[in-house]
């Protein structure tokens, strides 16, 4: 939903755009829910003020757990304007957990269920139908994850040892579209180093591609996507979705 208001923004501009963006067959049922939102924020101004404080007052809270950090504007290397005051993401890494090992802590024995996991971090939301009780358990979950986890003297890491995505250096054989109408082969991940990538792979979060077809595995590509997928992120674009194997293509033909 766009909201147009004085003169800051192209109204044409932005017209012209969306004929270029915007599907021709929306949800309406979308549609009237974003409508009804605005009546009822409309009627209601100040309906978010007791959310809004509670997720605050959350994440003072989860501040003072050892072990466990709460992300917020001062985590931005970047002058960052805002953040949403209903999201509240946790680091458990002082804890030697991933994100996804904390989620499945905090899902399977405390029945609290994110809203999204990462390999570092897991986000909550809070909303009009949050209570009190329901952002006390998660306060209550993450003492229990310090008292058990921040204590222990094994590193728990093991395999899980973060990497950056590996975004800065690569390698391209082929054009995409080369890549994607040679004929290709299956591989055993393990063995895909120096070979050309001949499928999308894109985990999630954050949604960014690490290999595209036409580009050369390298080791940095393949170290990550090892990690990430013994953590159970989920894998997009690839044939096989558990990354036990990828396509490759041959340049050569």
């Amino acid at each position: 939903m766009l909201h147009m208001s004085g003169g800051l923004v192209d109204a044409d501009k932005v017209s012209q755009c969306l004929q270029l963006l915007q599907s021709s067959s929306p949800s309406y049922l979308l549609l009237s829910s974003l409508d009804a939102a605005r009546a009822q924020l409309s009627e209601n101004p100040r309906s978010f003020d007791e959310p809004v404080a509670m997720a605050l007052e959350t994440k003072e809270q989860l501040r003072i757990i050892p072990g466990v950090s709460v992300l917020d504007l001062s985590s931005f290397f970047s002058d960052f304007p805002a953040m949403d005051p209903l999201r509240i993401t946790l680091s458990a890494s002082d804890l030697h957990l991933s994100g996804y090992e904390a989620d499945d802590i905090l899902a399977e024995e405390h029945q609290i269920v994110s809203e999204l996991v990462g390999t570092q971090a897991v986000t909550f939301a809070v909303n009009l139908g949050t209570r009190w009780k329901d952002v006390q358990n998660l306060v209550q979950s993450a003492k229990h994850l310090s008292e058990k986890y921040f204590s222990a003297k094994e590193y728990r890491f093991g395999k899980h040892n973060y990497v950056r995505s590996p975004l800065d250096k690569f390698t391209v054989k082929l054009t995409p579209r080369e890549a994607f109408f040679t004929k290709k082969r299956r591989v055993r991940i393990e063995d895909s180093l120096g070979e050309i990538c001949g499928e999308l792979i894109c985990p999630y979060p954050p949604g960014i591609p690490v290999l595209i077809p036409g580009e050369v595995v390298t080791q940095n590509s393949l170290s990550y996507l090892i990690n990430v997928r013994d953590q159970g992120m989920t894998i997009s674009g690839a044939a096989d979705g558990e990354l036990n194997s990828i396509m490759y293509g041959d340049d050569n033909q």
